[in-house]
């Protein structure tokens, strides 16, 4: 049997009930899959987060910082931190949108707590590309390594002084994905595992598992010109876990003159999703993403926030304006 943390069934008002309740299943034999694969209400603006393909595919230096507080008035609940750098070389060509050159690489720093565990790692990209007429396949993959903590010591059980409360548990553990991505200036699609391994740490007599249960993640959009002002892009996110049912993000994104962007997402099952995004200039871009949520937890939980910042430097010599990354 495994056992998600972040299940919602397992999330009640007093955090101090929800690790005892944790640390009970955890000590009578259950594998517990300890670690979460970091996925943002904007990852469309950052998708090397599912998809190491993604990497450099726009030309230039490309840095963005990612804030995510999520179930806001529930104790323990997720906390995350990004930030990820990402480059593609300038191609003769137009370099609008894509970069058309042979590689992109990129780095990740994050920082991950959920209750008392977390998650501290650092996560290199490297794609390579294969040009078409009109559209190019990119190949992927990713590798890095995270220190996994979980204090035991920090929680209050029923009767003190219990041996098996109180030791942490700290260990340095390896990453790796891969992932493969067809697209053009317009449409795109998109197929990857961001976590091929699945660690094993034992502590005591008892075996924590970390590491993804195989993900599965398939990304498709296009982005339609509404008009001289105005580019639509819908797009969907299917999620795919051995032993559990396919979820599905339903996406659509517009750009308002290339300066404001406005979003929402259907997170099947979980939440509405509304995102707010403003091009302060060429080279910066805020973004704000609130999540309303529609699962059980509505009853603890006011709902999710994620602020995010965008920087794109070094883009084509021979170009003036930059267009959003729309993808």
């Amino acid at each position: 049997m495994k056992l998600n943390l972040i299940s919602s069934q397992y999330f009640k008002p007093d955090n101090l009930k929800i690790k005892f309740l944790f640390l009970c299943l955890f000590f009578t034999g259950v594998t517990v899959n300890a670690q979460r694969e970091l996925l943002y209400s904007q990852y469309m603006y950052n998708m090397i987060n599912i998809n190491p393909a993604y990497a450099g595919n726009r030309v230039g230096d490309n840095i963005t910082s990612v804030y995510r507080k999520q179930w806001v008035n529930i104790q323990g609940a997720p906390t995350t931190y990004s930030l990820s750098w990402d480059r593609g070389n300038e191609d003769v060509g137009d370099g609008l949108h894509v970069n058309r050159t042979p590689m992109g690489i990129g780095i990740q720093i994050y920082n991950d707590k959920v209750g008392i565990e977390g998650n501290l790692g650092v996560q290199a990209f490297y794609s390579y590309r294969i040009k078409f007429y009109n559209s190019y396949l990119s190949l992927g993959a990713s590798a890095g390594v995270y220190n996994y903590t979980a204090k035991y010591s920090q929680v209050n059980t029923e009767h003190g002084g219990d041996p098996l409360f109180q030791e942490d548990i700290s260990a340095y553990l390896p990453t790796a994905g891969i992932g493969a991505l067809f697209a053009s200036d317009t449409w795109y699609i998109g197929l990857s595992v961001p976590a091929l391994l699945q660690t094993k740490i034992h502590y005591n007599e008892y075996q924590v598992t970390t590491g993804a249960n195989c993900h599965y993640f398939l990304t498709g959009g296009y982005v339609f010109t509404a008009s001289q002002a105005l580019k639509v892009k819908p797009s969907i996110l299917v999620k795919v876990v051995k032993g559990q049912d396919v979820q599905f993000d339903f996406n659509v994104n517009g750009w308002i003159n290339n300066t404001v962007g406005l979003g929402v997402s259907y997170r099947m099952g979980d939440a509405l999703v509304g995102m707010f995004d403003l091009r302060v200039t060429p080279k910066v871009t805020l973004g704000y993403a609130y999540d309303y949520m529609i699962s059980n937890l509505k009853s603890f939980s006011s709902g999710s926030h994620e602020l995010m910042i965008k920087l794109e430097l070094n883009g084509p010599r021979n170009q003036n304006v930059i267009s959003p990354r729309y993808y």
